[in-house]
């Protein structure tokens, strides 16, 4: 699945190091968002300077868009992003058999799977956009 890099409209050349506040701007991200995944996720490392101020390269800004696809689009755990970025799957290939896990008759005018994780994921998202106002109510 290919991810959608963010654009940045700021005049930089594409491959031009970006600060965490555009960063995070770009992904729509807050900037402590982002340094918690550079502690979860131990193959994002971006470049510091002097008093630690970061600074991202075109693949650093690729893997946070792609580890924000797999935590606020497809409903990945922290733990279960970190293992699919490292190629391992979350759940052993035997639990998974198709002789152990026989597919269910599906019910009359019951909503398909896929209609329910994306319902799901809808839902997901306003929530975190209340949780959004709310922090920011707190804020003020």
């Amino acid at each position: 699945m290919t991810v959608q890099a963010p654009t940045f409209d700021d005049g930089k050349e594409p491959g031009a190091l970006r600060t965490i506040g555009e960063v995070a701007k770009a992904l729509g991200l807050k900037q402590h968002v982002l340094r918690y995944w550079e502690e979860q996720f131990p193959m994002l490392k971006p470049l510091t300077r002097a008093g630690g101020r970061r600074y991202y390269r075109a693949e650093d800004i690729a893997l946070l868009a792609r580890i924000d696809q797999l935590l606020h689009r497809e409903g990945y755990t922290i733990r279960g992003a970190r293992l699919a970025l490292a190629g391992k799957s979350a759940v052993s290939a035997t639990t998974l058999a198709p002789a152990a896990q026989p597919a269910a008759a599906p019910i009359p005018g019951m909503p398909d799977e896929q209609e329910i994780i994306s319902a799901i994921r809808i839902l997901r998202r306003h929530l975190e956009a209340i949780r959004g106002r709310l922090a920011s109510a707190l804020e003020d």
